[in-house]
Protein backbone atom coordinates (compact mmCIF):
# COMPACT_ATOMS: atom_id res chain seq x y z
CA UNK A 1 0.00 0.00 0.00
CA UNK A 2 1.53 3.28 -1.11
CA UNK A 3 0.85 6.71 0.36
CA UNK A 4 0.11 8.78 -2.72
CA UNK A 5 -1.26 12.12 -1.50
CA UNK A 6 -2.02 14.34 1.46
CA UNK A 7 -4.36 17.17 2.38
CA UNK A 8 -3.94 19.66 5.22
CA UNK A 9 -6.86 21.53 6.79
CA UNK A 10 -6.87 24.44 9.24
CA UNK A 11 -9.89 23.57 11.39
CA UNK A 12 -10.92 25.86 14.26
CA UNK A 13 -13.86 25.77 16.64
CA UNK A 14 -15.05 29.02 18.32
CA UNK A 15 -14.78 27.91 21.96
CA UNK A 16 -13.25 31.04 23.49
CA UNK A 17 -16.51 33.01 23.67
CA UNK A 18 -18.07 30.57 26.15
CA UNK A 19 -14.92 30.25 28.28
CA UNK A 20 -14.49 26.59 27.36
CA UNK A 21 -10.87 25.61 27.83
CA UNK A 22 -10.01 28.75 29.79
CA UNK A 23 -7.23 28.56 32.34
CA UNK A 24 -4.64 30.78 33.98
CA UNK A 25 -2.76 31.38 30.72
CA UNK A 26 -4.78 30.12 27.76
CA UNK A 27 -7.84 31.68 26.16
CA UNK A 28 -8.43 30.43 22.66
CA UNK A 29 -10.38 28.54 20.05
CA UNK A 30 -9.81 24.80 20.07
CA UNK A 31 -8.19 23.97 16.74
CA UNK A 32 -6.65 21.13 14.77
CA UNK A 33 -3.96 21.23 12.12
CA UNK A 34 -5.47 18.20 10.39
CA UNK A 35 -3.85 16.00 7.76
CA UNK A 36 -5.28 13.15 5.71
CA UNK A 37 -3.10 10.70 3.79
CA UNK A 38 -4.44 9.09 0.63
CA UNK A 39 -3.29 5.70 -0.65
CA UNK A 40 -3.44 3.67 -3.82
CA UNK A 41 -5.59 1.16 -1.90
CA UNK A 42 -8.33 3.66 -1.18
CA UNK A 43 -7.72 3.79 2.60
CA UNK A 44 -7.19 7.16 4.27
CA UNK A 45 -5.02 7.86 7.34
CA UNK A 46 -5.96 10.81 9.57
CA UNK A 47 -3.87 12.72 12.06
CA UNK A 48 -3.75 16.14 13.65
CA UNK A 49 -2.00 18.26 16.18
CA UNK A 50 -3.98 20.38 18.60
CA UNK A 51 -3.53 24.14 18.81
CA UNK A 52 -5.40 26.97 20.49
CA UNK A 53 -6.54 29.09 17.54
CA UNK A 54 -4.26 31.71 16.01
CA UNK A 55 -1.07 30.00 14.96
CA UNK A 56 -2.87 26.96 13.63
CA UNK A 57 -1.83 28.14 10.17
CA UNK A 58 1.80 27.80 11.27
CA UNK A 59 1.24 24.19 12.32
CA UNK A 60 -0.44 23.52 8.96
CA UNK A 61 2.54 25.06 7.15
CA UNK A 62 4.91 22.83 9.12
CA UNK A 63 2.93 19.75 8.10
CA UNK A 64 3.17 20.90 4.48
CA UNK A 65 6.94 21.29 4.88
CA UNK A 66 7.36 17.74 6.20
CA UNK A 67 4.79 15.87 4.13
CA UNK A 68 7.24 14.99 1.37
CA UNK A 69 8.93 12.58 3.80
CA UNK A 70 5.68 10.59 3.91
CA UNK A 71 4.13 10.78 0.45
CA UNK A 72 5.59 8.21 -1.94
CA UNK A 73 6.47 5.69 0.76
CA UNK A 74 4.74 2.36 1.12
CA UNK A 75 3.17 1.42 4.44
CA UNK A 76 5.17 -1.80 4.35
CA UNK A 77 8.43 0.15 4.03
CA UNK A 78 7.55 2.30 7.03
CA UNK A 79 6.59 -0.72 9.15
CA UNK A 80 9.85 -2.44 8.22
CA UNK A 81 12.05 0.52 9.26
CA UNK A 82 9.97 2.57 11.72
CA UNK A 83 12.79 4.45 13.44
CA UNK A 84 14.37 5.37 10.11
CA UNK A 85 11.01 6.73 8.99
CA UNK A 86 10.57 8.66 12.25
CA UNK A 87 14.05 10.15 11.98
CA UNK A 88 13.39 11.25 8.39
CA UNK A 89 10.89 13.67 9.95
CA UNK A 90 12.67 14.58 13.18
CA UNK A 91 16.13 14.83 11.65
CA UNK A 92 15.36 16.66 8.42
CA UNK A 93 18.72 18.31 7.80
CA UNK A 94 17.21 21.78 7.43
CA UNK A 95 13.92 21.73 9.33
CA UNK A 96 15.40 20.16 12.48
CA UNK A 97 17.01 23.52 13.19
CA UNK A 98 13.55 24.89 13.98
CA UNK A 99 13.24 22.47 16.91
CA UNK A 100 15.17 20.41 17.44
CA UNK A 101 12.46 17.89 18.28
CA UNK A 102 10.19 20.45 19.90
CA UNK A 103 7.73 23.17 19.10
CA UNK A 104 5.61 23.49 16.00
CA UNK A 105 7.90 21.40 13.82
CA UNK A 106 7.68 18.47 16.26
CA UNK A 107 3.91 18.86 16.62
CA UNK A 108 3.64 18.67 12.82
CA UNK A 109 5.73 15.50 12.98
CA UNK A 110 3.25 14.10 15.48
CA UNK A 111 0.34 14.83 13.16
CA UNK A 112 1.95 13.00 10.25
CA UNK A 113 3.27 10.08 12.32
CA UNK A 114 -0.14 9.61 13.93
CA UNK A 115 -1.79 9.66 10.50
CA UNK A 116 0.49 6.83 9.40
CA UNK A 117 -0.38 4.81 12.52
CA UNK A 118 -4.08 5.48 11.90
CA UNK A 119 -3.61 4.17 8.38
CA UNK A 120 -1.82 1.06 9.63
CA UNK A 121 -4.53 0.30 12.21
CA UNK A 122 -7.24 0.69 9.57
CA UNK A 123 -5.30 -1.54 7.16
CA UNK A 124 -5.13 -4.25 9.85
CA UNK A 125 -8.78 -3.76 10.82
CA UNK A 126 -8.04 -2.97 14.47
CA UNK A 127 -8.53 -0.03 16.80
CA UNK A 128 -5.16 1.50 17.66
CA UNK A 129 -5.09 0.19 21.23
CA UNK A 130 -5.56 -3.36 19.96
CA UNK A 131 -2.95 -3.00 17.22
CA UNK A 132 -0.39 -1.95 19.83
CA UNK A 133 -1.54 -4.32 22.56
CA UNK A 134 -1.27 -7.37 20.30
CA UNK A 135 2.07 -6.37 18.81
CA UNK A 136 5.04 -8.59 19.73
CA UNK A 137 7.30 -7.01 22.33
CA UNK A 138 10.30 -7.00 19.99
CA UNK A 139 8.33 -5.08 17.36
CA UNK A 140 7.19 -2.49 19.91
CA UNK A 141 10.78 -1.95 20.98
CA UNK A 142 11.82 -1.63 17.32
CA UNK A 143 9.46 1.35 16.99
CA UNK A 144 11.25 3.35 19.69
CA UNK A 145 14.12 5.72 19.04
CA UNK A 146 16.35 5.19 22.10
CA UNK A 147 18.75 7.92 21.03
CA UNK A 148 19.33 10.33 23.96
CA UNK A 149 17.38 8.17 26.46
CA UNK A 150 19.70 5.15 26.63
CA UNK A 151 20.89 6.35 30.05
CA UNK A 152 17.32 5.97 31.33
CA UNK A 153 16.17 2.80 29.58
CA UNK A 154 17.86 0.38 27.19
CA UNK A 155 16.21 -1.69 24.47
CA UNK A 156 16.90 -4.81 26.51
CA UNK A 157 15.20 -3.33 29.57
CA UNK A 158 12.23 -2.25 27.47
CA UNK A 159 11.91 -5.73 25.98
CA UNK A 160 12.00 -7.37 29.41
CA UNK A 161 9.43 -4.92 30.75
CA UNK A 162 7.02 -5.64 27.90
CA UNK A 163 7.43 -9.40 28.12
CA UNK A 164 6.98 -9.55 31.89
CA UNK A 165 3.19 -9.24 31.93
CA UNK A 166 2.19 -11.30 28.91
CA UNK A 167 0.71 -14.11 31.02
CA UNK A 168 -1.91 -11.82 32.62
CA UNK A 169 -2.86 -9.83 29.51
CA UNK A 170 -6.23 -11.57 29.13
CA UNK A 171 -7.18 -10.77 32.72
CA UNK A 172 -6.47 -7.06 32.24
CA UNK A 173 -8.41 -6.98 28.99
CA UNK A 174 -11.38 -8.60 30.75
CA UNK A 175 -11.32 -5.81 33.35
CA UNK A 176 -11.59 -3.17 30.63
CA UNK A 177 -14.27 -5.09 28.75
CA UNK A 178 -16.35 -5.23 31.93
CA UNK A 179 -15.67 -1.90 33.61
CA UNK A 180 -14.07 0.46 31.09
CA UNK A 181 -11.08 2.68 31.85
CA UNK A 182 -11.12 5.11 34.83
CA UNK A 183 -11.44 8.77 33.95
CA UNK A 184 -11.68 12.25 35.41
CA UNK A 185 -13.48 15.29 34.05
CA UNK A 186 -12.02 18.74 33.55
CA UNK A 187 -15.27 20.21 32.24
CA UNK A 188 -16.50 21.45 35.64
CA UNK A 189 -13.76 23.90 36.55
CA UNK A 190 -12.55 26.11 33.70
CA UNK A 191 -11.15 29.33 35.10
CA UNK A 192 -13.46 31.51 33.00
CA UNK A 193 -16.63 29.93 34.40
CA UNK A 194 -18.55 31.85 37.10
CA UNK A 195 -19.17 30.17 40.46
CA UNK A 196 -22.79 29.34 39.64
CA UNK A 197 -21.75 27.48 36.50
CA UNK A 198 -19.02 25.60 38.38
CA UNK A 199 -21.55 24.46 40.98
CA UNK A 200 -24.09 23.40 38.36
CA UNK A 201 -21.55 21.46 36.30
CA UNK A 202 -20.04 19.81 39.38
CA UNK A 203 -23.44 18.62 40.59
CA UNK A 204 -24.26 17.34 37.12
CA UNK A 205 -20.95 15.49 36.81
CA UNK A 206 -21.32 13.93 40.24
CA UNK A 207 -24.83 12.75 39.40
CA UNK A 208 -23.48 11.21 36.18
CA UNK A 209 -21.05 9.07 38.17
CA UNK A 210 -17.83 11.09 38.06
CA UNK A 211 -15.76 10.64 41.19
CA UNK A 212 -12.63 12.43 39.98
CA UNK A 213 -12.70 16.05 38.83
CA UNK A 214 -10.17 18.72 37.97
CA UNK A 215 -10.32 22.46 38.52
CA UNK A 216 -8.16 25.23 37.11
CA UNK A 217 -6.20 27.38 39.55
CA UNK A 218 -3.79 30.23 39.04
CA UNK A 219 -5.99 33.26 39.44
CA UNK A 220 -6.03 35.24 42.69
CA UNK A 221 -5.40 32.67 45.41
CA UNK A 222 -8.52 33.69 47.31
CA UNK A 223 -10.57 32.84 44.21
CA UNK A 224 -8.87 29.46 43.91
CA UNK A 225 -9.62 28.72 47.57
CA UNK A 226 -13.26 29.75 47.18
CA UNK A 227 -13.80 27.65 44.06
CA UNK A 228 -12.09 24.61 45.60
CA UNK A 229 -14.40 24.92 48.61
CA UNK A 230 -17.42 25.07 46.30
CA UNK A 231 -16.42 21.93 44.44
CA UNK A 232 -15.59 20.00 47.64
CA UNK A 233 -19.01 20.99 49.05
CA UNK A 234 -20.59 19.01 46.21
CA UNK A 235 -18.26 16.02 45.77
CA UNK A 236 -17.46 15.42 49.44
CA UNK A 237 -14.20 14.22 50.89
CA UNK A 238 -13.97 10.84 49.15
CA UNK A 239 -13.93 11.94 45.51
CA UNK A 240 -10.63 12.94 43.89
CA UNK A 241 -10.00 16.61 43.21
CA UNK A 242 -7.10 17.61 40.99
CA UNK A 243 -5.76 21.13 40.42
CA UNK A 244 -4.08 22.61 37.34
CA UNK A 245 -2.08 25.86 37.37
CA UNK A 246 -1.10 25.75 33.68
CA UNK A 247 2.47 26.95 34.36
CA UNK A 248 1.46 30.37 35.74
CA UNK A 249 3.33 30.26 39.08
CA UNK A 250 6.98 30.76 39.94
CA UNK A 251 8.43 27.98 42.09
CA UNK A 252 8.15 29.80 45.47
CA UNK A 253 4.66 31.00 44.53
CA UNK A 254 3.58 27.45 43.67
CA UNK A 255 4.81 26.18 47.03
CA UNK A 256 3.10 29.01 48.94
CA UNK A 257 -0.21 28.68 47.08
CA UNK A 258 -0.34 24.93 47.49
CA UNK A 259 0.13 25.40 51.23
CA UNK A 260 -3.21 27.23 51.17
CA UNK A 261 -4.91 24.79 48.80
CA UNK A 262 -3.68 21.67 50.61
CA UNK A 263 -6.70 21.88 52.94
CA UNK A 264 -8.85 20.59 50.06
CA UNK A 265 -6.75 17.43 49.72
CA UNK A 266 -5.83 17.73 46.03
CA UNK A 267 -4.65 14.50 44.47
CA UNK A 268 -2.21 16.41 42.28
CA UNK A 269 -1.12 19.87 41.25
CA UNK A 270 -0.62 20.01 37.49
CA UNK A 271 1.92 22.23 35.74
CA UNK A 272 2.74 24.23 38.88
CA UNK A 273 5.49 26.16 37.06
CA UNK A 274 7.14 26.55 33.67
CA UNK A 275 6.89 23.35 31.66
CA UNK A 276 10.63 23.21 30.88
CA UNK A 277 11.73 23.79 34.48
CA UNK A 278 12.66 20.26 35.48
CA UNK A 279 14.47 21.30 38.67
CA UNK A 280 11.64 23.68 39.56
CA UNK A 281 9.14 20.84 39.32
CA UNK A 282 11.43 18.74 41.51
CA UNK A 283 11.56 21.50 44.14
CA UNK A 284 7.78 21.83 44.13
CA UNK A 285 7.36 18.06 44.35
CA UNK A 286 9.56 17.90 47.45
CA UNK A 287 7.73 20.80 49.08
CA UNK A 288 4.11 19.78 48.47
CA UNK A 289 4.37 16.01 49.07
CA UNK A 290 2.28 13.92 49.53
CA UNK A 291 0.37 15.93 46.93
CA UNK A 292 1.65 14.70 43.57
CA UNK A 293 3.08 16.92 40.87
CA UNK A 294 1.74 16.16 37.39
CA UNK A 295 2.96 17.50 34.08
CA UNK A 296 3.60 16.61 30.46
CA UNK A 297 0.94 18.11 28.23
CA UNK A 298 3.50 20.48 26.71
CA UNK A 299 6.62 18.47 27.50
CA UNK A 300 8.44 18.68 24.21
CA UNK A 301 9.93 15.22 23.79
CA UNK A 302 11.16 12.01 25.40
CA UNK A 303 14.31 13.75 26.68
CA UNK A 304 12.31 16.17 28.85
CA UNK A 305 10.29 13.25 30.21
CA UNK A 306 13.52 11.41 30.92
CA UNK A 307 14.82 14.29 32.99
CA UNK A 308 11.53 14.78 34.86
CA UNK A 309 11.64 11.15 35.91
CA UNK A 310 15.35 11.05 36.69
CA UNK A 311 14.95 14.11 38.92
CA UNK A 312 11.91 12.68 40.78
CA UNK A 313 10.10 15.80 39.59
CA UNK A 314 6.73 14.24 38.78
CA UNK A 315 4.36 11.76 40.33
CA UNK A 316 2.06 11.64 37.29
CA UNK A 317 3.11 11.55 33.63
CA UNK A 318 0.71 13.43 31.35
CA UNK A 319 2.16 12.72 27.93
CA UNK A 320 0.23 14.30 25.07
CA UNK A 321 -0.58 12.29 21.94
CA UNK A 322 0.55 14.95 19.48
CA UNK A 323 2.78 17.44 21.31
CA UNK A 324 5.55 14.86 21.04
CA UNK A 325 6.41 13.14 17.75
CA UNK A 326 3.45 10.80 17.60
CA UNK A 327 2.99 7.19 18.67
CA UNK A 328 6.68 6.23 18.47
CA UNK A 329 7.75 8.85 20.99
CA UNK A 330 4.75 8.13 23.20
CA UNK A 331 5.94 4.52 23.36
CA UNK A 332 9.35 5.71 24.58
CA UNK A 333 7.69 7.81 27.28
CA UNK A 334 5.39 5.03 28.46
CA UNK A 335 8.32 2.64 28.78
CA UNK A 336 10.35 5.12 30.82
CA UNK A 337 7.38 5.86 33.05
CA UNK A 338 6.94 2.16 33.74
CA UNK A 339 10.61 1.75 34.61
CA UNK A 340 10.55 4.73 36.98
CA UNK A 341 7.21 3.71 38.53
CA UNK A 342 5.33 6.83 37.42
CA UNK A 343 1.64 6.30 36.53
CA UNK A 344 0.53 7.69 33.17
CA UNK A 345 -2.59 9.85 32.93
CA UNK A 346 -2.41 11.23 29.39
CA UNK A 347 -3.35 14.82 28.69
CA UNK A 348 -6.62 15.19 26.82
CA UNK A 349 -9.25 17.87 26.27
CA UNK A 350 -8.90 20.20 23.34
CA UNK A 351 -10.30 18.88 20.09
CA UNK A 352 -9.75 15.19 19.46
CA UNK A 353 -7.25 14.56 22.23
CA UNK A 354 -9.72 12.40 24.16
CA UNK A 355 -10.19 10.32 21.02
CA UNK A 356 -6.42 9.90 20.69
CA UNK A 357 -5.37 9.24 24.26
CA UNK A 358 -7.94 6.61 25.15
CA UNK A 359 -5.98 4.24 22.92
CA UNK A 360 -2.68 5.14 24.58
CA UNK A 361 -3.98 4.68 28.12
CA UNK A 362 -5.61 1.35 27.30
CA UNK A 363 -2.43 0.04 25.68
CA UNK A 364 -0.32 1.30 28.60
CA UNK A 365 -2.44 -0.65 31.07
CA UNK A 366 -2.57 -3.79 28.96
CA UNK A 367 1.10 -4.07 28.04
CA UNK A 368 3.33 -1.55 29.85
CA UNK A 369 2.16 -0.25 33.23
CA UNK A 370 -0.20 -3.18 33.87
CA UNK A 371 -1.92 -1.48 36.81
CA UNK A 372 -4.87 0.87 37.14
CA UNK A 373 -3.53 2.30 40.40
CA UNK A 374 -3.20 6.05 39.88
CA UNK A 375 -4.16 5.79 36.19
CA UNK A 376 -6.99 7.83 34.68
CA UNK A 377 -7.81 9.31 31.30
CA UNK A 378 -8.73 12.98 31.17
CA UNK A 379 -12.19 13.77 29.80
CA UNK A 380 -13.50 17.06 28.44
CA UNK A 381 -17.04 17.29 27.12
CA UNK A 382 -16.35 19.27 23.95
CA UNK A 383 -16.45 18.67 20.18
CA UNK A 384 -16.66 14.86 20.10
CA UNK A 385 -19.59 15.05 17.71
CA UNK A 386 -17.23 16.15 14.92
CA UNK A 387 -15.41 12.80 14.80
CA UNK A 388 -16.36 9.68 12.87
CA UNK A 389 -15.46 7.52 15.89
CA UNK A 390 -16.11 9.62 19.01
CA UNK A 391 -15.31 8.46 22.52
CA UNK A 392 -17.93 6.64 24.58
CA UNK A 393 -18.03 7.39 28.31
CA UNK A 394 -20.31 5.83 30.92
CA UNK A 395 -20.34 6.38 34.68
CA UNK A 396 -17.03 8.20 34.55
CA UNK A 397 -15.24 5.53 32.49
CA UNK A 398 -14.07 5.28 28.90
CA UNK A 399 -15.47 2.29 27.05
CA UNK A 400 -13.20 0.43 24.64
CA UNK A 401 -13.23 1.91 21.11
CA UNK A 402 -14.14 -0.69 18.49
CA UNK A 403 -13.65 0.89 15.07
CA UNK A 404 -10.36 0.36 13.22
CA UNK A 405 -7.91 3.24 13.46
CA UNK A 406 -6.83 5.92 15.90
CA UNK A 407 -10.29 7.59 16.22
CA UNK A 408 -8.79 10.70 14.60
CA UNK A 409 -10.96 11.08 11.49
CA UNK A 410 -12.96 14.30 11.36
CA UNK A 411 -16.31 14.33 9.59
CA UNK A 412 -16.06 16.00 6.16
CA UNK A 413 -19.00 18.22 7.07
CA UNK A 414 -17.17 19.49 10.16
CA UNK A 415 -14.01 20.20 8.15
CA UNK A 416 -16.07 22.18 5.66
CA UNK A 417 -18.00 24.14 8.28
CA UNK A 418 -15.12 25.02 10.59
CA UNK A 419 -12.20 25.46 8.17
CA UNK A 420 -10.45 28.76 8.73
CA UNK A 421 -10.93 31.38 7.36
CA UNK A 422 -13.40 30.33 4.67
CA UNK A 423 -15.76 27.97 6.50
CA UNK A 424 -19.31 29.25 7.08
CA UNK A 425 -18.74 29.60 10.85
CA UNK A 426 -15.78 31.95 10.34
CA UNK A 427 -17.25 33.85 7.40
CA UNK A 428 -20.15 34.72 9.68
Amino acid sequence: MKITSYQVHDVRFPTAAAGDGSDAINRGDYSAAYVSLGTDAGLMGAGFTFTNGRGNEIACAAIEALAHHVVGRSLEEIVEEPVAFWRSLTADVQLRWLGPEKGVIHMATGALVNAVWDLRAKAEGKPMWQLLAEMPAAELVANVDFHHIIDAITPAEALALLEAGDDSYAERLAVLEKDGFPSYTTSVGWLGYPDEQVLTLTRQAYDEGWRAMKMKVGGPIEDDVRRARLIRSVIGDDALLMMDANQVWDVPEAIANMAQLAQFNPYWIEEPTHADDVLGHAAVARAVAPIRVATGEVAANRVIFKQLMQANAIGVCQVDACRVGGVNEVLATLLMAAKFGVPVCPHAGGVGLCEYVQHLAIFDYLRVGRSLDGRMVEYVDHLHEHFEDPITVSQGRYLLPRQPGYSATLKPSSIAEFSFPDGPVWRA
